[in-house]
């Protein structure tokens, strides 16, 4: 009966853990459609990755290949920068005992503009479909962030 019991007690922090586990695992899809766009397009940024796909000669830029994977990258740096710290804030909420139906909304809500907002990137959706993404996504965020504020401002 040590702490890790206790926590999978707590509906919100089951249900945070849930979203984190769905953020993480597009993070992932993310990194894996960057080697598939270049095995695609046999087109590889290393000489050993190229010789073991088929030859020097594919080591090479493909400007097909540049394009997406700029896109991905622009993604995934963006996923860092905000998925990150919701795993921060949204731990930390889950342990201020918020009503399990509000911050369920909380998760759903960073969870599915975060899908979103990876999906525009991917597929160069026409603005302002991202920023509205990344916005909405935020929303819940700062909501956390200022719950734990006042939470925990009498202790500083």
């Amino acid at each position: 009966s040590g702490t890790f019991p206790k926590m999978m007690e707590n509906t919100v922090f089951m249900s945070f853990t849930f979203y984190s586990t769905i953020l993480i695992l597009k993070m992932y899809v993310v990194a894996i459609i960057t080697g598939q766009v270049r095995l695609r397009k046999k087109a590889f940024a290393n000489p050993e990755d190229a010789l073991r796909n088929g030859g020097l000669q594919y080591y090479r830029e493909d400007p097909d290949v540049e394009r997406n994977l700029i896109s991905l990258f622009r993604a995934h740096r963006n996923d860092m920068e905000n998925i990150f710290p919701f795993l921060f804030l949204g731990a930390i909420y889950s342990l201020l005992d918020p009503s399990p139906a509000v911050a369920r909304i909380h998760f759903f809500i960073f969870c599915v503009g975060r899908i979103v907002h990876t999906v525009a990137y991917l597929l160069r959706l026409k603005a302002p479909t991202r920023s509205v993404a990344y916005g909405v996504a935020q929303l819940p965020c700062f909501s956390m962030a200022l719950q734990i504020l006042l939470a925990t401002t009498p202790y500083w």
